[in-house]
């Protein structure tokens, strides 16, 4: 049977006899072949079954001679069954085939012709190509391309099995053995791309390639690069094992190759060594840094274990770690120690020093455990790391003063009342003076409030109703001690532990219906296991301190209470015929009234005598609890008054959109406050400086202004002391202005007027920033992360966005300002204690141009602060980085050019210079 033109009719066709080797079966088939524009589709079951006489619906393979030929049998068959074993057939599962053009079956040739989006389905293999050839005689299919009459090719074969995917330009495949030849075939694996001449395909996990291309260029067809492969053997997803391979750069040979060579493809994080990047420093002498072995533990957790070797004998050491556990919790663990040599032994200015660092974050996730939580943020280490150490993401550590560490652990018991209690460790450490203070543990518990007179049902009314009391409890360990005996026995022998058990009672209730009142009263009850004794030592004519260790503590208890109420203020504009811009401006005042009251504990308080310097008796009074860590109890009875008052400005304005009907709010100040106090016990000074602070938005919240200032109302001596006069009485004005400060930032981008904002430092550089100490923003510099990758291992890439050949459209960029001055004039001095100006921003000069700095100018000092520059040039798929502090003491530059791909990120150049060492 020939090639059928389209039809919209049926063939049918009766065969009267057939003839096979050993017997003859007369019966008679109908068959039908549906040859149709709209796709034809054909199946071919299995041929395991005997012929059998019952009636059956579908398609059936039969015979050797009628090998792939679709039948129904439509009459029974007497033969029940056959004596003579069958040879196995080629075909173990269904091939399902349709084509849009024509389906042709050649029985002669027993193929089967299959053209223009022409598909074949045989268990986990599918071809899709413009035309296939099925030959059922040789087990074989055929798939190519179409060529239409401009000699253009059309409809490549896509071949796949399982999740191999391939496309070339042809494919013989053996449906028996399931090998098969693949002309100019293209696939991707793990993110990497191969094209060959001519692949062979063995069996199911093993493919044989000849002259072929690797590369993880998104340009197939002009790849920026490629490792060319004159033979190969390919595991799909695991690995690619190649002969003689060199790279080259747009089709250009390079010197970059390798006798043989090795590519590992995996969906899924393995071990493997970390290739280290080699450089040369001024001080030390050649190196190798961020060299090691990363250990693929599990899919929750891996570690990274690197090091860095100096040619003068310095070397470091980093461990870094990373856990996850789904809906539960994630974390990352990092310890980094360095030995650092200084010049030559036996010359002066030789040194040997080292430094370390010790970092861990852990988070829950909220759902794993809604009345526990742990957490911990700590970075602990040496005073000096961010100073002297060599190998440093972000350069700009050392202008971080202080290091500090948290890790808790909560409690909540969901009783009636709750009962709540937490575990917490923390750090602070002072970079510069090198004083740690650490609590090692604190431990806080308390009882929800309780209502004793609340109704049964219904809300609380009145003072009596509102009621209420509850339990606090603070236990804390409080170490004091230096860099030099951090991790030592000595930081233990000065620790100070205390208990502090609080009851607070308040209550609230309105009175005028528009005035809240509150009052409280509150119970302390210290215990102590540090104090005192003082004494006059006659012998040897010296007063001594003497500490005493064990149980002791004080009680003391105090009275406060509050009325306070909210004011609205609304001055119209408009008027009836009359819609101006600006309609009305709405002020709230909340003025606040307080009355405090803390006796005086002197039975606390203890005299000794001693002759002083002047032989003359001198009592002096002390308490025994002055080492108390909770505070010593008050020796003054202090009964104070205190105002404040805060203020929000807001102002509604015509909306632009005539649609709309309501006015549009814009907030003038957010909060505008004032405070101060009245000691009535008090002898002199009774007056406490008024404070003023304030804050707004402004520029759709680009722009955050925050200021605040100190009025003191009395005036100064001629040593510039504080005097009980009034600042009037003494010739000055009512206020004398103290301190003052001001602080404004503002962020703009291209995006800032369409709404999306400005960019700043993505979630892993702000989390390294953070976690070192520094600050959120790039304004003190960026992190910078070249050669080990541990911050870009994800490509940054904008997915909504291609650039445009035709670059003149816009020009992305992003610019953050911070300006802050304070002033001081506490004694006289009338001057600017600060003022400077910091500022970072991006401008992307061309479609794959970036350029970025971030800098400051000192105006008190006159002088540029710590200034970064940053140049990235995205290579396609290569980036190339240059980063340069110009100047400061931490000049130093980096260079950086590597593939970006994960799968090949080992292939890299990177050289940098550090900075100068000052001694």
């Amino acid at each position: 049977m020939g090639i059928q033109k389209p039809s919209h009719t049926f063939t049918k066709i009766h065969l009267k006899a057939l003839r096979t080797n050993n017997f003859h079966i007369l019966f008679t088939v109908s068959f039908t072949v549906l040859i149709n524009t709209l796709g034809v589709a054909q199946d071919l079951p299995k041929t395991t079954e005997p012929l059998i006489s019952t009636e059956r619906e579908g398609v059936i393979m039969i015979g050797d001679s009628l090998k792939g030929l679709p039948v129904n049998l439509k009459e029974n068959d007497t033969i029940k069954s056959d004596s003579i074993p069958k040879k196995q057939d080629f075909l173990e599962g269904i091939v399902k085939y349709k084509a849009k053009e024509y389906v042709s079956m050649n029985q002669r040739e027993q193929k089967i012709y299959l053209y223009d989006e022409a598909e074949v389905f045989y268990q986990d293999m599918e071809i899709k190509s413009g035309i296939i050839v099925i030959d059922y005689s040789k087990n074989l299919v055929y798939a190519g391309r179409l060529k239409d009459s401009l000699g253009v090719y059309t409809q490549a074969p896509v071949f796949k099995q399982g999740a191999n995917v391939v496309e070339p330009d042809s494919i013989i495949f053996n449906t028996k053995n399931r090998k098969a030849l693949i002309f100019n075939s293209r696939t991707e694996q793990s993110g990497g791309y191969i094209d060959s001449e001519l692949t062979k395909k063995e069996n199911d996990s093993v493919y044989f390639l000849k002259e072929g291309k690797f590369t993880t260029s998104e340009n197939r067809e002009d790849p920026e690069f490629y490792f060319r492969m004159r033979k190969a053997k390919v595991v799909p997803g695991k690995k690619v094992v190649v002969g003689l391979t060199n790279m080259y750069i747009y089709n250009v040979p390079t010197p970059i190759g390798l006798p043989f060579a090795y590519f590992p493809l995996t969906s899924k994080q393995t071990s493997g060594i970390i290739f280290p990047s080699p450089g040369q420093e001024n001080n030390r002498g050649y190196f190798l840094q961020n060299g090691g072995y990363y250990f693929a533990i599990s899919d929750f957790v891996d570690l990274a274990v690197m090091g860095d070797y100096y040619t003068n004998g310095s070397y470091g050491l980093r461990l870094e770690s990373q856990y996850a556990l789904r809906y539960r919790f994630n974390g990352s663990l990092g310890f980094r120690y360095e030995n650092l040599i200084t010049s030559e032994r036996g010359f002066p200015d030789y040194l040997k020093t080292s430094v370390y660092n010790l970092r861990w974050s852990h988070a829950q996730d909220g759902k794993a455990n809604p009345s526990s939580r742990f957490s911990a943020s700590v970075n602990l280490g040496s005073s000096r790391y961010y100073q002297e150490s060599i190998n440093q993401i972000n350069q700009s550590n050392f202008l971080n003063n202080t290091l500090s560490s948290s890790v808790s652990y909560s409690k909540t018991f969901d009783t009636e009342p709750s009962i709540n209690y937490s575990l917490t460790a923390t750090h602070s450490q002072n970079t510069q003076t090198q004083q740690i203070n650490m609590t090692l543990p604190t431990f806080q518990g308390s009882i929800s409030r309780i209502f004793p007179f609340e109704p049964s049902i219904g809300t609380k009314k009145g003072i009596i109703q509102n009621i209420n009391f509850q339990y606090n409890l603070r236990a804390e360990n409080r170490i004091q001690t230096t860099d030099s005996l951090f991790f030592k026995k000595e930081m233990f022998d000065d620790a100070l532990m205390g208990v502090k058990h609080t009851i607070p009672i308040t209550t609230n209730f309105k009175v005028f219906k528009y005035f809240s009142v509150s009052a409280s009263t509150n119970f302390d009850e210290n215990w102590t296991f540090n104090t005192i004794r003082r004494f006059y030592d006659s012998q040897n004519d010296e007063v001594v301190t003497e500490e005493l260790k064990g149980f002791d503590g004080f009680r003391t208890y105090n009275f406060s209470t509050s009325v306070g109420t909210t004011i609205y203020g609304m001055f119209p504009f408009k008027k009836p015929g009359n819609d101006p811009k600006i309609q009305a401006i709405r002020h709230v005042m909340r003025p606040s009234i307080s009355y405090n009251i803390n006796p005086s504990f002197d039975q606390y308080y203890d005299t000794f005598e001693y002759i002083d310097a002047d032989g003359t008796m001198t009592t002096e009074e002390y308490t025994r609890f002055q080492n108390s860590i909770f505070g010593s109890p008050n020796k003054n009875f202090s009964s104070s008054l205190g105002l404040s008052l805060a203020n929000n400005f807001e102002m509604k304005v015509r909306p632009k959109d005539s649609t709309e009907t309501e006015p549009k709010k814009i907030k003038l100040l957010d909060n505008l406050n004032f405070s101060t106090s009245y000691n009535f016990a008090g002898d002199s000074l009774q007056w406490s400086p008024v404070r003023a602070s304030g804050g707004t938005q402004i520029l759709d919240n680009k722009m955050s202004i925050n200021f605040g200032m100190v009025l003191d109302p009395y005036a100064l001596d001629n040593n510039n002391r504080k005097i009980n006069t009034f600042n009037v009485n003494n010739g000055g004005s009512i206020f004398r202005l103290t301190s003052a400060n001001l602080n404004i930032s503002y962020s703009i981008s291209n995006t800032t007027f369409s709404g999306k904002g400005g960019d700043g430092l993505d979630e892993k550089e702000e989390n390294e920033s953070l976690m070192s100490g520094g600050r959120s923003d790039d304004l003190f510099g960026r992190p910078q992360d070249f050669s080990d990758q541990r911050l870009t291992d994800d490509n940054k890439k904008d997915e909504n966005e291609e650039p445009s050949e035709l670059y003149n459209y816009k020009i992305p960029w992003s610019l953050r300002l911070a300006y802050a001055v304070n002033y001081s004039n506490n004694a006289r001095e009338n001057e600017i204690s600060s003022n400077s100006l910091m500022f970072s921003g991006d401008i992307d000069i061309s479609p794959r141009w970036t350029v970025g700095a971030s800098s400051g100018y000192d105006f008190k000092n006159q002088g540029f602060t710590y200034t970064q520059l940053r140049f990235e040039r995205d290579l396609l798929s290569w980036r190339m980085n240059f980063s340069w502090i110009p100047f400061s003491t931490r000049s130093s530059w980096s260079f950086f050019i590597g593939i970006k791909s994960n799968l090949l990120k080992d292939i890299k150049y990177d050289q940098r210079r550090r900075p100068d060492q000052r001694l």
